[in-house]
């Protein structure tokens, strides 16, 4: 079997940490190299006639950190195809480089990974007791992996002070410029302690390379600067507990239905006014509902929000077969005919009627009938144009007026009425809700340009009668904007 390509683990630098297995390694290796010859175990290889090369070059031509180490693997790669290579980093566990190998494994090719004593491992000796979970991340990770702020964070390879600048604006957002962090100096300024500063200094110390790491303790809920998912859990289950919000403790599902729909409709405002803040803040109201289910939920023994986030992903692979499977859809059209197949797969509908059935009674009657219609029109149940359906209108309207002469209710025929509306504007390529709503909206407008008008004359509405308010009603419309 062919020699593997092997990591050894560094920690540190200093060489007590080394384990026995780690040592050889080194001390053997035909083809040693080194990620960074910018690390204190250069120094001792050096002083023990261990012969090494560096890939330090490659820090010079590469920009973005995801390209360096997919390029050093490859390099790394190529080499030990001519000679056995091992492959020293700071920690095998969190090194790009040594994910970028895992990843690309040449057939026929192994990779070794030994076990050492990481820098982790011996900061956190150094840091004392810490809460149960920690998480461990090099900064280049910070940007797409944001920690759990209810964790104990170390942060490792602070290499520079432009990526300690970095860290620090990243980790500032989350936890604020004055969060207290143990500083975790160069190994290399071996008479220098850890010390405790204000996150704001992070990237104000005279020294770093591949050792510096810093150690943020976990953060309570208050006093934060920014909060993630996993908080929000944390604070509803803290408000349904024993001896939380009263008003929290005694909700239900049932009780909760109503906000639920108010916070989708002020989000669904927020997008009309084109106010992202507002818009954030709206969402976050929407999200508290489905977290205030989610828990109760969790409390009945139902569900929890990972039965909610697992059902929805589950959802959104299947649906998107052009994405996750062998499916094609080029078009916006073409995705939503496969969404909809699949929908009818998945709830085993064999019939169309099954399929109009099974839009939600809980819509809104103006978005529900649209959807029953559309759902017709899949069959080609459905006029050609909205012209071609505009004289159903006029036909419903006559039955509307013929019950209205008898003196019988008329709510039946209304009904049918809005219907063959809906179907105009939904064949007009317009959205009866969106319609409706802004000719509301136009009417409060008029009436309020109306009644200003009325009031600029001394007059006031509830002294007048509707011939004379039709004369305001005329003079509003013709105004701009009304």
């Amino acid at each position: 079997m062919k020699t593997p390509l092997t990591v050894v683990s560094l920690g540190p630098g200093d060489p007590r940490y080394l384990t026995r297995q780690a040592e050889a390694a080194l001390r053997e290796a035909s083809c040693l190299i080194l990620r960074t010859g910018r690390h204190r175990a250069a120094e001792w290889l050096a002083g023990e006639g261990v012969a090494f090369e560096t890939l330090d070059d490659f820090y010079d031509r590469y920009d973005n950190f995801d390209a360096m180490h997919a390029a050093m693997a490859e390099a790394l790669w190529a080499r030990h195809a001519k000679r056995r290579v091992t492959f020293a980093v700071q920690d095998a566990l969190t090194d790009g480089a040594v994910a970028a190998l895992r990843a690309s494994v040449p057939e026929g090719e192994r990779l070794q990974v030994l076990p050492g004593v990481s820098t982790a491992d011996v900061c956190l000796a150094q840091a004392g007791p810490q809460p149960a979970g920690f998480c461990v991340l090099p900064a280049t990770s910070l940007a797409d992996l944001l920690p759990d702020p209810a964790q104990s964070l170390l942060v490792t390879e602070l290499d520079s002070a432009r990526l300690a600048g970095e860290a620090k604006l990243l980790l500032a957002s989350v936890y604020g410029d004055e969060a207290e962090m143990l500083f975790f100096p160069s190994t290399a300024r071996r008479t220098q302690a850890p010390r405790l500063l204000p996150l704001w200094e992070l990237d104000r110390q005279p020294a770093y390379d591949h050792t510096v790491c810093a150690l943020l303790p976990a953060a309570g809920l208050t006093g934060r600067e920014r909060y993630a998912l996993p908080d929000l859990v944390r604070i509803m289950a803290r408000l349904r507990g024993e001896g939380g919000c009263p008003w929290d403790r005694a909700q239900t599902h049932q009780s909760l239905r109503k906000y639920l729909l108010e916070e989708a409709y002020e989000s669904a405002g927020a997008i009309d006014e084109g106010d992202p803040d507002h818009l954030a803040e709206e969402l976050g109201d929407v999200l508290l509902q489905i977290v205030f289910h989610a828990q109760i939920g969790r409390e009945l023994g139902e569900f929890d929000l990972s039965d909610v986030t697992s059902a929805v992903c589950r959802k959104m692979i299947r649906r998107h077969t052009h994405i996750f499977g062998a499916a094609h859809a080029d078009t916006a059209e073409a995705v939503s005919r496969n969404w909809e197949r699949i929908k009818r797969e998945e709830r085993g509908e064999s019939t169309q009627a099954e399929a109009l059935r099974a839009v939600s009674a809980a819509l809104p009657a103006l978005t529900r009938a649209a959807k029953v219609q559309k759902r017709a029109a899949d069959v080609h149940f459905d006029w050609d144009s909205a012209l071609e359906a505009l004289p159903k209108v006029a036909e419903e309207a006559e039955e509307v007026r013929a019950e209205l002469d008898a003196g019988r209710d008329p709510q039946e025929e209304l009904g049918d009425l809005l219907f063959a509306c809906v179907n105009v504007v939904r064949l007009a390529g317009c959205d009866a809700e969106e319609a409706l709503t802004a000719a509301t909206e136009k009417f409060i407008r008029r009436f309020t340009a109306m009644e200003s008008l009325i009031r600029a004359d001394g007059k006031h509405l509830e002294d007048m009668t509707l011939p004379e308010m039709d004369v305001y009603w005329d003079r509003a419309k013709a105004l701009p904007q009304t």
